[in-house]
């Protein structure tokens, strides 16, 4: 900050010993503030200006330049927060030297780029079965770990082919005897191949299982029942570990990441993948915005709509790809 005036730099100063000594801010936030001042009082150099000569059209000049010089929204925002925190000091604290100069917050009405919204990620459908298909294998060989490839190959299933979010697989609960257990959180109701969950806001719904999907549930609960039968126990969490213990999202989360390694996909695997996998093949080949909505759980129809992007992203590669008139000439 060499090239700002001394009444500048003083008044930064004197700002950051307020933010440090009397609002005690970490040393974290106090290197924050004082690079995005940094930022404010090099423009002011280059405008040759001072402080209580800043107007909103010079602080929304500023922020068009960072934006387009690549500053993300975020930065941005955090940027305008400390200049209008900074202007709002000046304007009140007795201690600086520009008290009776500064009359209005340039920065007050200014608002930061909006962030662009990043598209869900979701495995093309190719992808998805070689997923399914590496479970299955796994589940299929004897090994000392067939009961964890058999319940995994029942995880991934059920999250593919019902769009389930992690806590709501990891919420269901099986019975032996009576189908679920009173005041579960979420069952699967065998007969009917539909999977009951509480979701969001408290919210139950009921999503259907696909048959793939339902004999790898079958097949898992035949294991289930051999297990809590070794535990004496005759209810409790469907997706669970040797000892009958619920599963933790970090270990699903590290089973699905390695199943994927190991069937040589050349992605990062995680469990809302496979829903947004779920939601934008279901819409491809649908086209029903509402069922996907339904099924989902999403209070709005515009937490849904986010996957029409994906299903034109879809259309437009097919598009690319097939029509004698997309290729551009060389």
């Amino acid at each position: 900050m060499q090239n700002a005036t001394t009444r500048e730099l003083l008044a930064v100063e004197q700002f950051i010993d307020e933010l440090r000594i009397v609002r005690q801010l970490s040393p974290h936030t106090l290197k924050a503030y004082l690079q995005d001042l940094k930022i404010l009082c090099n423009y002011l150099s280059e405008q040759q200006l001072a402080l209580h000569q800043v107007k909103s059209n010079h602080a929304r000049t500023w922020v068009s330049k960072l934006h387009g010089q690549g500053a993300s929204p975020r930065s941005i925002s955090r940027l305008l927060s400390a200049w209008r925190t900074f202007f709002d000091w000046l304007a009140t604290s007795k201690t600086n030297l520009l008290i009776n100069e500064i009359k209005v917050n340039p920065v007050q009405d200014l608002r930061a780029p909006r962030k662009a919204k990043n598209l869900p990620k979701a495995l093309s459908v190719e992808y998805a079965i070689v997923l399914m298909e590496k479970a299955q294998q796994e589940a299929q060989q004897p090994s000392s770990e067939q009961e964890s490839f058999l319940r995994d190959h029942a995880l991934v299933e059920l999250f593919y082919s019902s769009g389930l979010r992690l806590s709501e697989i990891l919420g269901i609960d099986s019975s032996i005897t009576n189908g679920y257990p009173k005041d579960s959180l979420g069952w699967i109701a065998w007969d009917s191949q539909e999977v009951h969950v509480l979701g969001k806001g408290g919210k139950r719904r009921i999503v259907p299982i696909g048959s793939s999907a339902m004999l790898a549930l079958r097949t898992w609960f035949d294991a289930w029942i051999k297990i809590m039968a070794r535990q004496d126990k005759s209810e409790g969490p469907f997706f669970m570990n040797q000892k009958a213990q619920r599963l933790s999202p970090r270990t699903v989360q590290n089973r699905l990441k390695n199943l994927a390694i190991r069937a040589g996909l050349p992605v990062h695997v995680h469990p809302h993948m496979l829903r947004h996998s779920f939601a934008s093949h279901v819409l491809q080949s649908s086209h029903d915005l509402r069922a996907v909505q339904e099924m989902l759980g999403h209070a709005s129809i515009g937490s849904t709509q986010i996957y029409t992007a994906l299903d034109f992203q879809h259309l437009a590669q097919a598009y690319d790809l097939a029509h004698p008139r997309s290729k551009a000439i060389k």
